[in-house]
């Protein structure tokens, strides 16, 4: 234990990289400073999967093709850059504006360090998920083009918080358009090009702890019903596609400190003392924890595991 100790300080004084604005800055700085003398949130150095072996085989994405929803930003983006490092060729389908035209926008660093660095490529597809025909388009048309399809991160979705009094019909209807419909149809437009190909693949679909708890003191019940459903639905898929060699399993994050938990604050500026008491860890998490989690589901580190939920969230749902 005592060679290890001098390396594991070193990695827990490495500052956590989070982008956010000025007025929460203060917030984000307790937070890392908290996480870092707490639970260390370790931090490896960047993989080249070309130069540089992986300690375990299993967990290497090298040449393998992976289609990211919601990879545009945030969460999906820093998954993305993960499955990058451990060598896969990543697409990223989103509905924001291409955000290769901005050359300085995250994305656009990631996508110049997957060619220069990484010896792989990070594309982006500009798509609303729920124009299905045009989903399976961009599928196929990837499949076609690399001549493989390996994994699929279904991680596009909204959250909106009111009041279930209160709750419009066609507000609810949008919610689970994204969040269920087009989870749904993002794995069945992936499983469809691995049926299609003979080839065993994996899906990961983005949940939440939301999906087996009712969080305290925030009324989403609409949210917290299509991450239910989003946990189901990835059983369901495992059993049906299980068949065809095609693995399907969620991850569910707990309170992950993003610029849109952070606009949240804004509103209801109690809970960024309160929620962090709410878990075992006595913080939140930020999206660097998340990496290997979707590296682990998408690789053949995690060839046996199917049906499965795999809950991040600090124990919060463990009380």
């Amino acid at each position: 234990m005592s060679r290890l100790a001098p390396a594991l300080r070193l990695l827990t004084r490495q500052p956590l990289a989070i982008r956010t604005s000025a007025r929460n800055s203060a917030l984000l700085a307790t937070t890392a400073r908290r996480a870092m003398h707490t639970t260390p949130v370790l931090q490896s150095p960047p993989l080249d999967p070309v130069t540089r072996p992986h300690l375990l085989a299993e967990f290497t994405m090298k040449d393998k093709v992976v289609v990211i929803s919601g990879g545009g930003r945030g969460l999906g983006l820093v998954q993305a850059e993960a499955l990058l490092e451990a060598g896969a060729i990543v697409h990223c389908i989103d509905r924001l504006p291409d955000p290769t035209s901005d050359p300085d926008s995250e994305f656009s660093r990631v996508a110049k360090r997957a060619k220069e660095e990484l010896a792989t490529s990070l594309t982006y597809h500009e798509l609303d998920i729920r124009d299905v025909p045009k989903l399976n388009e961009i599928f196929r048309g990837i499949a076609d083009e690399r001549g493989r399809l390996d994994g699929c991160l279904a991680a596009a979705g909204i959250n909106y918080e009111s009041p279930a009094l209160d709750y419009t019909p066609e507000e609810a209807d949008r919610m689970m358009s994204i969040n269920v419909s087009g989870a749904f149809m993002t794995a069945q437009a992936a499983a469809r090009q691995m049926v299609r190909l003979k080839q065993p693949g994996s899906i990961c679909m983005i949940a939440s702890m939301s999906g087996t708890i009712a969080n305290r003191g925030m009324f989403a019940p609409a949210y917290n019903a299509s991450k239910a459903a989003v946990i189901q639905l990835a059983r369901s898929l495992a059993a049906e596609w299980g068949q065809y060699g095609i693995r399907v399993n969620t991850l569910s994050p707990g309170y992950i400190l993003t610029q849109m938990l952070l606009n949240l604050f804004d509103d209801y500026p109690h809970r960024k003392e309160q929620w962090p008491k709410e878990n075992m860890l006595q913080r939140f998490s930020v999206p660097k924890e998340y990496r290997g989690a979707a590296v682990f589901l998408l690789s053949d580190a995690s060839s046996f595991m199917t049906g499965s939920d795999l809950r991040i969230d600090g124990g919060h749902a463990a009380w």
